[in-house]
């Protein structure tokens, strides 16, 4: 009884440290993630689920039937591509970092520029993006209707043909399934009374990341993120600068975003949510993203600019970037209170990866087949 006295006293003493160091900049404590939120218009079914992951690993949902979802969200590569920026629609190139999915249900705004507010959006954005999926919504639905085993599934779980709005649906209820599990993640464990749970040096980083290093006041709540949006001065990819694919990306993307004519032939970088408002002050702004995962999910920041978790203590610790307008300054941590942040941040992540198996994938019929 003595021991679980405390136990529960030094849970108590944790909670009230988060909860005041949160509170002292008026915003949301750590806290470990609750059930994914599941939209009204969109409830979940183990059928859907299982639908949604077929086709999230399916190539016919894309231009040239050979990326789908997962060839930009590979389990092994913490759901992104394990590289600066994302890989390209054959014969073009991305411009961003791929994002993890994993914890992607909880975001309000999906994209480092926020375009989309859904998962179901998010889907048939990237499905059909001229430098991701560029698939045709027609070409992708009728492709699922020479599918018999497809065609079976749809009609149990929407009571209709293979419809590609459907298919959006599907994939996002699979995505929703894809999180993070708090009994497998140090911090959430400290959290609920495990003292042991962390090393020392993440119960140090954590009081950094509360403190000193302020990083609660971007990077709160639950998800680790406030889900708003910064320029924190990241440099521009050298990418952009060496390979004309990537310059063709990047002049294509200012002007089909419709930016103005000076942003197209000057611009030499990423503008981020300015391509969704058109204000100035926002540009070079992006999402602030959940620290979740973040050990199994590196390169970072939207291209991948940053290689390793060290580098992204360092660059906050120096203020910042050049241009940045998120009021950064230098930190002043030592080489040992980095590397005790790092600790905590890794502290966030599972002990493990997130890794599933592909599913196998349905045949698609012969047209003598499909017309019986």
């Amino acid at each position: 009884m003595k021991n679980k006295a405390k136990q529960l006293l030094g849970q108590v003493a944790l909670i009230s440290f988060v909860s005041t160091a949160a509170m002292a900049q008026d915003v949301p404590p750590l806290a470990t993630l609750g059930p994914a939120p599941i939209p009204a218009d969109n409830p979940m079914t183990p059928e859907k689920i299982a639908l949604g992951e077929k086709l999230f690993w399916d190539g016919r949902l894309s231009g040239n039937g050979a990326m789908p979802c997962s060839a930009c969200h590979l389990p092994d590569a913490g759901w992104g591509t394990a590289t600066p920026i994302s890989f390209g629609y054959p014969g073009t190139q991305h411009w961003r970092n791929s994002q993890t999915i994993v914890n992607s249900a909880y975001y309000n705004k999906l994209f480092w520029d926020g375009a989309s507010r859904s998962l179901e959006l998010q889907a048939k954005a990237a499905a059909g993006g001229g430098v991701a999926g560029n698939g045709d919504g027609s070409m992708m639905e009728m492709r699922l209707r020479f599918v018999p085993e497809y065609v079976a599934a749809f009609k149990e779980v929407f009571g209709t043909v293979p419809h590609i709005s459907a298919a959006w649906m599907a994939i996002a209820a699979y995505e929703r399934t894809i999180v993070t599990d708090a009994t497998k993640v140090p911090f959430d464990r400290f959290l609920a009374g495990d003292e042991t749970a962390m090393s020392d040096e993440a119960k140090r980083g954590m009081e950094l990341f509360n403190g000193k290093a302020n990083c609660i006041s971007c990077h709160n709540g639950a998800l680790v993120s406030d889900q708003k949006f910064y320029n924190i001065g990241v440099p521009a990819a050298a990418e952009f600068e060496e390979d004309p694919l990537y310059q063709i990306t990047l002049r294509w993307e200012l002007y089909q975003k419709g930016g103005r004519h000076e942003d197209y032939k000057t611009g030499a970088d990423d503008l981020g949510l300015y391509h969704q408002t058109k204000r100035p002050d926002d540009k070079h702004k992006f999402r602030t993203p959940s620290l979740r995962e973040l050990r199994w999910t590196e390169p970072f920041m939207h291209n991948g600019g940053l290689e390793t978790l060290a580098d992204v203590v360092a660059f906050y610790n120096a203020g910042g970037g050049e241009g940045q307008t998120a009021g950064l300054t230098p930190l002043g941590l030592s080489s040992e209170e980095e590397a005790d942040l790092v600790a905590f941040l890794e502290a966030l992540s599972m002990d493990e990866p997130l890794l599933l198996d592909e599913p196998e994938l349905p045949e698609t019929n012969t047209w003598a087949e499909f017309a019986k």
